[in-house]
C-alpha cells in the first residue's frame, strides 16, 4: 500500500469574522426566501443556517483529507494538491482498498474525502464508522459511489462536480458513435487477421440520435450531433419547455425516442429509477440495426440484454464506456461480441479533462473548510 502525506504548518478553523459573511456563499441561502419571512422569522432562519454550517465546517486544527483510493491514477502529481497543504493534512492512498476494513482504516482520521474513483464505494454501514467525517467530494458528476440517505443522516456534507466536463465526455461520446458506425474495432481486428471483408458503414448525417438524459453532457452532444447533420430527440425524467427550447430539441416519450432513433446514447445518473432503464423491453423497440452509446453507468443498461440485442443483430453496434463492475471481468461475455467499442470509463481522462476535475475537487474541499459548501447535493 502506497500512500503520500502533506503536512500544514497552517490551522484550517474559520476566523470568527468570516462567519458574518457566510450568507453571502452562493447555495447557503438558496432555500430560504427571506421577503417572505418577517425580520424575526428571517433573523432566526439565518442564524440556523449559520449554526448548521458552524456544525458542518471543519472548527479544529490541522483538519485531514483523505483520498481513499486513486486508482486508476487521478489526483497523483497534481499541482492542485499543493493548494491544499495550506488547509490541512492531505494523504493520498496511490491503490484500491483491498477490504472494507482497510477502507475504513483508510478514512478513519479523515474529515474531508475526496472519492477519486467511483470504484471506491460509501455506504451507510461504512459510513457510520467514520465518526470525524465531515465532507466528502466525489471526483465528476456521479455521486451513486456514495450513499446519499445515509450521508444526510449522518450530517456528512457531501458535493460533486456538475458539468465540468461536460465538453469532453460528449466528445468522447461522439468518438465512439463514428467508431461504431464506420465498425472502426471490427475491421481493424478483420485485417489483422488477415481478413479483407467488406461491411457497410452507417452514414450519420441525416439520422436520428436520440438522447436519455437532459443535462450537461447531453447538450454538449445535442450541438455535435447538429454538427454533423444529425437530427436530435431527447427524454427526460423532467422534462420542461424551457430546458427543451435550450437544449433547441423535442422532448418525447422514452417509447417514442426508442423507436424513432438510428442512435441512442445515454445520460442519465444511476438511481434506483434509472437502474435498468434500458433492458430488453426497451432494445425491443428500437429499430433494428440501431447503435446505443453509453458513457453514463453500467447499470443503466441491463447487460444480458445488451449482449443478447448484438449478437442477434437487434442492435447494429454498441459504444460502451461504463460496466456493471469494474474492471470488467476478463471472461465477460460482452468482450466477445463484434459490434462493439469499449473504452475503459475513461471518457473525461483527457489532460483537460483531468485537470478540470482535479481543480474541482481541491475547490469544493477548500469551499467547504472555509465554510462555504459548493455543489453540495447531500
Amino acid at each position: 500500500m502506497r500512500a503520500w502525506s502533506y503536512r500544514s504548518r497552517r490551522v484550517g478553523s474559520i476566523p470568527s469574522r468570516f462567519l458574518p459573511g457566510l450568507m453571502r456563499c452562493s447555495g447557503a441561502v438558496r432555500s430560504i426566501n427571506y421577503r417572505r419571512h418577517t425580520p424575526a422569522k428571517a433573523c432566526m432562519a439565518r442564524n440556523s443556517l449559520v449554526s448548521t454550517l458552524r456544525e458542518t465546517t471543519v472548527m479544529q486544527p490541522n483538519p485531514v483529507v483523505v483520498i481513499p483510493g486513486d486508482d486508476p491514477p487521478q489526483l497523483q502529481g497534481s499541482p492542485h494538491l499543493e493548494r491544499l497543504k495550506s488547509q490541512g493534512e492531505v494523504i493520498l492512498h496511490a491503490d484500491r482498498p483491498p477490504t472494507v476494513e482497510d477502507q475504513v482504516r483508510r478514512a478513519s482520521n479523515a474529515v474531508c474525502m475526496i472519492n477519486s474513483r467511483g470504484a471506491v464505494k460509501w455506504p451507510g454501514e461504512v459510513l457510520r464508522r467514520l465518526t470525524r467525517l465531515k465532507m466528502i467530494t466525489a471526483c465528476g458528476i456521479g455521486t451513486d459511489a456514495i450513499d446519499l440517505g445515509a450521508a444526510r443522516e449522518l450530517g456528512i456534507v457531501v458535493c460533486n462536480l456538475p458539468g465540468q466536463t461536460a465538453p469532453v465526455v460528449a466528445e468522447h461520446a461522439l468518438g465512439l458513435m463514428l467508431a461504431v458506425a464506420k465498425r472502426a474495432w471490427f475491421q481493424t481486428n478483420e485485417l489483422k487477421s488477415g481478413r479483407w471483408t467488406s461491411r457497410d458503414n452507417i452514414y450519420l448525417r441525416g439520422k436520428m440520435l436520440g438522447l436519455v438524459g437532459a443535462g450537461s453532457i447531453a447538450a454538449e452532444l445535442a450541438r455535435l450531433g447538429k454538427a454533423i447533420g444529425m437530427e436530435v430527440l431527447a427524454w427526460t425524467f423532467h422534462p420542461f419547455p424551457e430546458r427543451a427550447a435550450k437544449l433547441g430539441v423535442t422532448f418525447v416519450s422514452l417509447e417514442e425516442l426508442l423507436s424513432r432513433s438510428d442512435v441512442v446514447s445515454l445520460h442519465v445518473r444511476l438511481t434506483e429509477e434509472s437502474r435498468g432503464l434500458i433492458g430488453a423491453e426497451q432494445i425491443r423497440r428500437m429499430k433494428r440495426g440501431a447503435m446505443l452509446i453509453n458513457t453514463a453507468r453500467g447499470p443503466v443498461v441491463e447487460s444480458a440484454a445488451l449482449v443478447n440485442a448484438l449478437n442477434s443483430g437487434q442492435l447494429g453496434g454498441a459504444g460502451i464506456d461504463v460496466f456493471d463492475d469494474e474492471p470488467i471481468a476478463a471472461g465477460h461475455p460482452l468482450l466477445a461480441c463484434q459490434q462493439v467499442v469499449l473504452t475503459p470509463h475513461n471518457a473525461d481522462q483527457t489532460p483537460e479533462g483531468m485537470e478540470l476535475l482535479n481543480a474541482g475537487v481541491v475547490d469544493n474541499v477548500i469551499a467547504f473548510l472555509q465554510g462555504c459548501p459548493r455543489n453540495r447535493v447531500a
